[in-house]
């Protein structure tokens, strides 16, 4: 073949390949985005607690019953129910594992530590920290899940083994909390995240630790900029938290973790000036797809409407974080 020839043949193959890659026009772009701005949950279920699940999902927990359901992020319907209502049982902080496809789950005043398998809802492991705490939220690393106790200084550990085992049903350990924790009036350890470095990340009374999973010292992170009195479930991408602060204000506070995790910066405050959901007590966050949903408890509506929630209509909402999407 000639040298012309063969200039020819690949300005063909050049032409064919331009005309075969058509991108999206702007609208076909936006309706892949798209997602419904809310999502609603059973009515009466009481939801605090929600996490990312696989394949654009999230997990919502239920507090009226212990009922974990599955709900699609793309179409806001509802998948399926994974844990089945059961009376007397409770699901606060929940926390799904990709790992492992299991799911943990921070029982509240029951004072059980649980995980079921994501997949069909066995219980794996259960466990009972006793009378009088209140097991609020859960992280998980390659070697532990760490629930935190709002009555007490303390996180319970459920250690975990060679290539993630449980242990036998009742089996954990506690980590008392040290160094610069304050523990406040009323409720204390609330939400929790792991860190890169392998320290936790804790929110109690408003304020931040990071926390040794060896030694339980905890050091005060230097905060300015928003209070965060109302801080409740954290979400964690990078070195980007999210603290969904619902009794502070019905927002979500971004923050930018500084250097040594050792103080905040915050960014932006998302509330529903800047958004096109309601909010309604936020309590926890659950980050897919580039966006945050967040999970209304409705706190401040459930003691009015006179018969504990029973009635009432829960959602999710969906906040949209822009720019921010791979921070």
């Amino acid at each position: 073949m000639s040298r012309t020839a063969t200039i020819r043949t690949l300005r063909a193959l050049l032409a064919a390949l331009t005309l075969a890659v058509v991108p999206l026009s702007p609208a076909a772009a936006h309706d892949a985005r798209h997602r419904p701005d809310t999502i609603s949950l059973q009515t009466g279920s009481l939801p605090e607690g929600i996490t990312t699940g696989p394949d654009d999902t999230l997990f919502a927990g239920a507090r009226r019953d212990g009922a974990v359901r599955q709900y699609s992020t793309r179409t806001g319907a509802l998948l399926r129910t994974v844990v089945a209502p059961r009376e007397g049982e409770v699901a606060v902080g929940l926390l799904y594992d990709k790992r492992s496809s299991r799911l943990f789950v921070a029982g509240g005043a029951t004072g059980d530590l649980t995980v079921y398998d994501a997949r069909n809802g066995a219980v794996l492991y259960t466990a009972n920290t006793g009378a009088g705490r209140f097991i609020n939220d859960v992280t998980v690393t390659r070697d532990a899940a760490y629930f935190t106790d709002s009555t007490a200084r303390q996180l319970f550990v459920v250690p975990l083994g060679r290539k993630g085992a449980l242990p036998k049903d009742g089996v954990f350990a506690s980590l008392t909390l040290g160094g610069d924790y304050v523990k406040p009036a009323g409720f204390g350890l609330n939400g929790i995240r792991d860190l890169p470095n392998g320290d936790l990340l804790v929110v109690s009374g408003g304020v931040l630790y990071t926390v040794s999973p060896r030694t339980g010292v905890a050091d005060r992170i230097e905060q300015a900029g928003r209070a965060l009195s109302g801080g409740d479930g954290l979400e964690l991408k990078g070195r980007t938290l999210y603290v969904v602060n619902g009794y502070g204000g019905d927002e979500v506070v971004q923050l930018r973790l500084g250097k040594g995790y050792t103080s905040t910066t915050v960014t932006r405050v998302l509330d529903e000036s800047n958004t096109t959901s309601d909010l309604d007590r936020p309590t926890t966050g659950a980050l897919v797809d580039g966006d945050l949903y967040v999970v209304n408890g409705r706190f401040g509506t459930i003691g009015a409407s006179g018969n504990g929630g029973a009635t009432l209509p829960f959602t999710v909402s969906r906040l949209e974080l822009g720019t921010d999407r791979h921070s």
